[in-house]
């Protein structure tokens, strides 16, 4: 069917309400548009769905959702999970406590109970919420960090994390064999609720959730000495990190926290910045001015599923703050953690740092220095979450921290997805223990890079929408593959990593060896002195990702060394588009 067609059957079908209808019929005269919201069903892919809010196959609405939800409640009949039920969390995003009752009612529809919040809630909550009820499933209503229009779907398995094979599959082929939207079940409210197939829950959840980040705590002596003295900025970027960031840093013992007044309350239009990134500098311009007024330390902010967090951290020589990336900070608590666990009692002998394939090479550094596995696995949390699985299903291995460079990180296992409600609490905690050291986070930042090298690391990224995006994203993928680089920015290419291929090809022997890793459209080069280059479209957006690192002798040879070879890759790049 044409995307004419389709567009013309949602306008005749009875099946799609009448707003639906009027939004649709003002777009009549823009072919565009209408082939834009029609020309394929929004992609069920590994992650779930994210996209625009609208009408349309091709959009986020309630339909989509529905559709999505069916194909899962097919799934979980089909392996005969429907007596666990499934629970359902959302953030601030607009429609998203109405798709959360779209898919809890297609669910009990099926004869699947759902469990949902009774407000919105972090992503990480809901991973803990999925092993805690001892579900089969979870749906997070989320967009993570995208601009205001988008929303998303992602699903989750019994062990907590983000479905992965062979349930990843299994759930797309069933969502891909729903084509007719009539047939998708749902159910009303009130029958859902007095069948008992629909259960609100909140602080049942709350409190063991936050008792589980309290055991991650490592020096609550250090909390007690100087919690009272630290001063803290924090922002949730009107999203779901207030209330839970607020209450264990309060319960901890940690006094001065100022959260950003106009970014507390949740606001799916996100108004102070153009999209709630705390990776963006932009987002950061309210907590800065903030914490120059209460001189804080350190100046934290969360992203709206509160799943990521971004960090500012003062320099006490300088008065000024520096911001930290996603492997800088991951580094940071990553080694405080493990390092603090040494000391107090020993790393087991299979301990265990795991990281992203795009993450930075400090990451194995630290992991050398103690002694311990550094494992890498594919870019997503959930992969991760998979190797905690594969610990404690087969009792080899003991997870000791993860990390992702997109700002994510956990330091325990009680959920399956990265924590940013963890992660500031781990942060504050570190900061208090340095603090009895006479140590600002910036001291102990410096102090790594001299322990184990400068390492700068950074993604970029080249946006290509649409439908011709797509291509001229397939393109320059297939170009790379086609032709094997051997330099690249004067960097020697050592050897070739192409996950969709299996394979690790040693530039200067030919020899090749598979990566022992799922296949994924990714290619990743190794270069001399420790440098590297990894090209992947994203998951989530219409972007092609370029991960770069370097190592230096200095801050300044490494950010040399960055420039160098993060223009020659983009000059590469753009020069095939």
């Amino acid at each position: 069917m044409s995307y004419r067609q389709m567009y013309d059957l949602w306008l005749a079908n009875d099946y799609f309400d009448e707003a639906t209808k009027a939004e649709l019929t003002a777009i009549a005269g823009d072919e565009k548009e209408i082939e834009d919201r029609f020309y394929q069903d929004l992609e069920f892919g590994t992650a779930g769905l994210r996209g625009v809010i609208g009408a349309g196959t091709n959009r986020m609405n309630i339909y989509t959702v529905r559709k999505a939800t069916q194909g899962l409640a097919n799934y979980i009949l089909k392996v005969g999970g429907e007596k666990r039920g499934v629970a359902i969390a959302y953030d601030s995003r607009h429609m998203s406590p109405e798709f959360a009752d779209e898919a809890a009612l297609c669910l009990a529809a099926n004869g699947i109970k759902a469990y949902v919040f009774e407000s919105l809630r972090p992503t990480p909550e809901l991973s803990y919420a999925v092993r805690y009820l001892n579900c089969i499933a979870g749906i997070n209503i989320t967009a993570s960090h995208n601009p205001p229009e988008y929303n998303g779907y992602k699903v989750y398995w019994e062990d907590g994390a983000q479905i992965t094979p062979p349930h990843d599959t299994g759930i797309m082929d069933e969502v891909k064999k729903v084509t007719d939207y009539n047939t998708v079940k749902t159910m009303a409210l009130e029958e859902a609720k007095a069948t008992g197939l629909y259960e609100t829950i909140g602080a049942n959840i709350d409190d063991p959730y936050i008792a589980e980040l309290k055991k991650t705590v490592v020096h609550q002596d250090a909390i007690d000495a100087v919690g009272k003295d630290l001063k803290i900025v924090y922002t949730p970027l009107h999203g779901t990190g207030n209330i839970p960031v607020r209450r264990v840093l309060k319960e901890l013992g940690f006094e001065n926290v100022y959260v950003v007044p106009e970014q507390e309350l949740p606001d799916g239009n996100f108004p102070t910045v153009s999209y709630p990134n705390p990776e963006a500098e932009e987002a950061f311009a309210l907590g800065l001015e903030l914490g120059k007024k209460v001189d804080a330390d350190l100046i934290l902010a969360t992203d709206p599923d509160a799943d990521r967090l971004g960090v500012y951290v003062k320099d006490s020589k300088t008065g000024g703050y520096h911001s930290l990336t996603g492997n800088m900070s991951g580094c940071l608590i990553g080694d405080y953690v493990i390092g603090q666990k040494k000391e107090n009692g020993g790393l087991p002998a299979d301990g265990a740092f795991i990281k992203s394939i795009v993450s930075t090479n400090m990451a194995d550094a630290i992991a050398k220095y103690y002694g311990i596995q550094l494992i890498e696995v594919l870019t997503g949390f959930k992969f991760i979450g998979q190797k905690i699985l594969e610990f404690e299903n087969t009792g080899k291995g003991t997870y000791l921290f993860g990390m992702e460079e997109s700002y994510g990180c956990l330091t325990g296992t009680y959920a399956r997805d990265k924590d940013a409600i963890v992660a500031s609490m781990a942060l504050c905690e570190a900061a208090a223990y340095y603090k009895t050291k006479n140590m600002t986070l910036w001291d102990a930042m410096i102090a790594m890079y001299e322990k184990y090298g400068y390492y700068k690391d950074h993604v970029e990224s080249i946006t290509l929408k649409g439908i011709e995006g797509l291509a001229k994203i397939k393109e320059i993928m297939e170009t790379l593959r086609k032709e094997t680089l051997t330099e690249i920015g004067g960097y020697k290419v050592c050897k070739v990593r192409d996950y969709a291929n299996d394979t690790i090809t040693d530039l200067s022997t030919k020899e090749t060896e598979p990566t022992g890793l799922p296949k994924s459209n990714v290619l990743y080069y190794e270069l001399e002195d420790e440098a590297w280059v990894c090209v992947r479209p994203s998951g989530t957006e219409p972007k092609v990702k370029f991960y770069i690192g370097v190592k230096g002798t200095s801050m300044e040879d490494a950010e040399k060394k960055y420039e160098g070879l993060g223009k020659a890759v983009l000059d590469k790049i753009h020069g095939m588009i």
